[in-house]
């Protein structure tokens, strides 16, 4: 990546529909932050500070922006709508009207992203269901139960409240799918990942007052991980494998078109942070689930073989993602379209034949990119374990600080400026990406 020409920065608040579209972003997510502090009416706020701050509710606030914490009405921040739409390009391999559907452009989109959302709001539902109810078993200061006595599913009214709840939940998720929406049509940038990001973010404030009560040695050590991490990050999602691609003379109607050389870029990332927040959603269950169980013992066994800094949860969520990674790259890029593509536009790769012999050579150059990607994905997924575990790092600044904290950061930011670089060379001004 280049340097950042901050001289050239103000250029993004002198054009005014640039400053328009950064400002209604921005406004928002200050709208998404505000809602992730009203907390669900008839939920006493009082009782619920303090009560979830063990790792597996510091894990899954570090994607909500605190708001589960909170129980606020944005508690279940974008995660529902992410994780319905990361289920439906999967389906779309195995469903074949779904892959149908991919086929036919514009409109089959608009299908798929309707039953996205329709998806979207029975996983919220769900998890409505499965947040209430840990609440219900959980205590708090005092060993004083976090719902008072009214809200026992017994009665008519605990049920109402119930549904009260659940229905105040799954209606902030659907708000935040269509701010998100918002956001990516008139704003800048992708608004899924920018409500993410600003959940992340959020979570910078607590981790360094938890840093600064730390040792000596320890705080010293984490803002040289910090840097290091980070620029790993920067020069691994930055990193690509260039394909040459020549394109040979040939006759469209009446005309000659010219040919050419290009390349074909091939990431070594390709399939982004996708892998880490699916395998880690898909871990998260089993650990909300034992939180709604009043046994203890079924809580430790989970919390140990699934929790999201055990050893051996950890290794069971790198399995996945590494799973996961090959799966989704396999679905972002088909070697065989891709060959089949470049064969009817005229295009070859120097020295090999165009057709079966294009797709088994660019199968095989993603499968080791992937392979690479994958075991750098795994080990960011390892790395907020290995500071808490081994270097004695609270989880609160593990969270804030770690690989995939920083990959999600560091991908928006630079996926963000990119937008805004384009949009001022479209206008003739200079940019600032050098």
């Amino acid at each position: 990546m280049g340097t950042i020409q901050f001289s050239a920065l103000a250029n993004v608040f002198t054009v005014p529909e640039l400053r328009k579209k950064l400002l209604f972003t921005l406004a928002l997510l200050g709208l998404y932050r505000l809602g992730s502090f009203i907390t669900v009416p008839g939920i006493p706020a009082d009782r619920l500070t303090g009560a979830l701050d063990d790792k597996i509710f510091d894990f899954l606030n570090l994607w909500t922006g605190g708001g589960l914490g909170h129980a606020a009405i944005f508690g279940l921040g974008i995660m529902p709508y992410i994780t319905a739409s990361i289920i439906m390009q999967l389906m779309t391999v195995v469903i074949p009207q779904l892959a149908e559907l991919q086929k036919e452009g514009e409109t089959g989109y608009m299908k798929i992203n309707r039953i996205t959302r329709y998806a979207t709001v029975v996983l919220a539902v769900f998890q409505s269901i499965g947040f209430f109810l840990v609440l219900k078993s959980q205590t708090g200061t005092n060993n004083q139960s976090l719902l008072p006595a009214d809200f026992d599913l017994g009665s008519v009214a605990g049920i109402a409240r119930m549904m009260l709840f659940v229905v105040s939940l799954t209606a902030g998720t659907v708000l935040l799918m269509w701010m998100g929406e918002l956001i990516t049509q008139r704003g800048i940038g992708n608004g899924m990942s920018l409500l993410i990001f600003a959940s992340i973010i959020s979570g910078i404030v607590p981790g360094l007052r938890t840093w600064l009560s730390l040792g000596t040695t320890t705080k010293l050590a984490v803002p040289v991980l910090l840097i290091a991490i980070t620029a790993a990050v920067v020069f691994i999602q930055e990193g690509q494998r260039r394909i040459p691609v020549q394109y040979a003379k040939r006759m469209v109607g009446r005309r000659m078109t010219s040919g050419g050389s290009t390349y074909l870029p091939l990431r070594v990332n390709m399939a982004g942070v996708i892998p880490i927040i699916f395998a880690s959603a898909l871990m998260a269950f089993p650990t909300l689930i034992a939180s709604s169980i009043p046994n203890q013992a079924i809580q430790d066994f989970i919390n140990t073989y699934f929790g999201p800094y055990s050893p051996v949860g950890v290794t069971i969520t790198a399995l996945f993602v590494i799973l996961f990674t090959f799966f989704y790259t396999l679905v972002q890029f088909n070697p065989v379209d891709q060959a089949d593509n470049l064969k009817k536009y005229g295009g070859f790769i120097p020295g090999v034949r165009p057709g079966a012999p294009t797709a088994q050579y660019l199968n095989r150059v993603i499968t080791r990119l992937t392979f690479s990607g994958a075991l750098y994905l795994a080990t960011l997924i390892i790395l907020p374990a290995i500071f808490v575990n081994v270097f004695g790092i609270a989880t609160a600044v593990s969270g804030a600080f770690g690989g995939t904290t920083i990959l999600i950061v560091v991908g928006v930011a630079l996926d963000t400026m990119r937008q805004m670089e384009s949009q001022l060379t479209m206008r003739s001004y200079e940019g600032f990406l050098k």
